[in-house]
C-alpha cells in the first residue's frame, strides 16, 4: 500500500473526481460534534485533499469501516439522496453474545431516543427500523452475524440486536457494562457499500475486517 492509500492509519477504499470512500478505524469520529479541535475522519480528509468535503452518512465513533465523503454539492445530493430513500445496500458484520436461534431473520422495531444519545426499542413512539440478519458463524458464547439495514436509525444495528437479547460484544452502552468492558472494541464493523455513481454505474466497495477484530474473532473460537 502506498502512501496516497493512507491518510495516517486510514486506508482509502476509492476516489475519484466525486467521490472519497474511507475505511474509518474504530475510536475516531466521523465528524465533528462539540468540540472542534478535535481531529476527526472528515478533518483529516479535508487536511489530506486540501478541499471542502460534504458528509453523505455517518457511523459512530466505536464503529469501523467504509465511510463517504462527497468532494462537491453535486455529488454529495446524488449520493444522499441515495442513503435517504434508502437505494443503498449495507452491509455489517459483528460479533454478539450468545446464540442466534435463528439462521436468518428481519428484526422490526421501531426506535426512538430516550436521552443522553441512548437510543431504544418504543412501539408507539419509535420510528419504523428493520434490520436483516444472517449467521456467519457460530461459537461456544457467541455468534458471528452479517447484517443489512435497510433503514439508518441512530444506534439502529446496536438496539436491535439489543433489543433480543444478543448485544454487540464490547458494546458500552447497550448491554452489561462489566462484561462489555472486557473487549477491546465494540465488534461492529461496515464491511461493504453497494450504490449507483453518477453516471449510472454500479459501484460496490468493500473494507476487510480490522487486524483487532479478527483477533476477537479466534479469541470467540478457542
Amino acid at each position: 500500500m502506498n502512501d496516497s492509500e493512507k491518510i495516517f492509519s486510514f486506508e482509502i477504499l476509492f476516489e475519484n473526481a466525486e467521490l472519497i470512500a474511507a475505511n474509518k478505524p474504530a475510536g475516531i469520529s466521523s465528524i465533528s460534534e462539540n468540540d472542534t479541535s478535535i481531529e476527526t475522519l472528515h478533518s483529516l480528509l479535508e487536511k489530506k485533499y486540501s478541499q471542502k468535503l460534504f458528509i453523505v452518512h455517518r457511523l459512530d465513533k466505536e464503529v469501523s469501516g467504509i465511510i463517504l465523503f462527497a468532494r462537491n454539492s453535486r455529488a454529495h445530493k446524488f449520493f444522499n439522496d441515495q442513503f435517504a430513500e434508502r437505494k443503498i445496500k449495507k452491509f455489517y458484520t459483528a460479533l454478539v453474545h450468545g446464540s442466534v436461534k435463528d439462521e436468518e431473520g428481519i428484526i422490526k422495531r421501531p426506535i426512538r431516543e430516550f436521552g443522553s444519545g441512548r437510543m431504544g426499542v418504543d412501539d408507539k413512539k419509535g420510528k419504523p427500523s428493520e434490520t436483516k440478519f444472517k449467521v456467519t458463524r457460530r461459537f461456544k458464547d457467541f455468534t458471528l452475524l452479517e447484517l443489512n439495514p435497510s433503514t439508518g436509525r441512530r444506534h439502529q444495528l446496536r438496539v436491535h440486536l439489543y433489543s433480543i437479547g444478543h448485544s454487540i460484544v464490547g458494546d458500552l452502552r447497550y448491554g452489561d457494562r462489566n462484561i462489555q468492558e472486557k473487549f477491546p472494541r465494540l465488534m461492529l464493523h461496515a464491511k461493504s457499500l453497494e450504490f449507483k455513481m453518477t453516471d449510472g454505474s454500479i459501484k460496490k466497495i468493500e473494507a476487510d475486517l480490522p487486524y483487532l477484530f479478527k483477533e476477537e474473532i479466534e479469541k470467540a473460537a478457542e
